[in-house]
């Protein structure tokens, strides 16, 4: 495993839609791997191969919180299949847009498909903070960032970043 750079807006490869991934060979298990160390190692809670530079829907997400413990995913050509009616207003940031905050309405609850790292069919129901970090990440393949869906945007110091969801 390896850190990987992050790329920064304005960077086009952040404002391109992935390639979908039709090989899950070792240069996959690769990416994914450097994908969850850079993560970690930011730290935030979910990164998208485009923000390493990488035009290929792949994402990782870590979250738990006090109820429950940290689980990580990785989901290959990831789609939101269902989206709750109910939406939330939260505040977000993004590893790529540093120094910035803005509040996002997202769905409450997504069903999210895909495929694991070894290519096997995946269906996860997320709900609060999980939902809205994988509704963050999928926008993130599809060349869309935390910015262009804020209602306001402001700079990260005057955030409290125990609101802030860091991907």
């Amino acid at each position: 495993m390896a850190l990987r750079e992050i790329v920064y807006v304005p960077d086009e490869v952040l404002r391109r839609k992935a390639r979908p991934v039709t090989s899950f060979g070792g240069e996959l298990q690769t990416l994914i791997d450097d994908m969850v160390e850079t993560m970690r190692n930011a730290p935030g809670v979910g990164l998208a191969a485009p923000q390493v530079g990488v035009s290929s829907r792949v994402i990782v997400v870590e979250f738990g919180d006090e109820e429950v413990p940290p689980k990580l995913y990785v989901v290959v050509n990831p789609e939101i299949q269902k989206k709750s009616d109910e939406t939330l207003i939260g505040t977000e940031a993004c590893l790529s847009i540093p120094g910035l905050a803005g509040d996002v309405e997202r769905h409450l609850a997504v069903t999210v498909t895909g495929q694991s790292r070894r290519g096997q069919p995946v269906k996860i129901k997320a709900s609060g903070w999980l939902a809205r970090i994988f509704q963050h990440e999928i926008d993130h393949l599809n060349g869309i960032l935390f910015t262009d869906r804020a209602e306001r945007v402001w700079k990260l110091e005057e955030a409290d970043p125990e609101e802030v969801l860091l991907d």
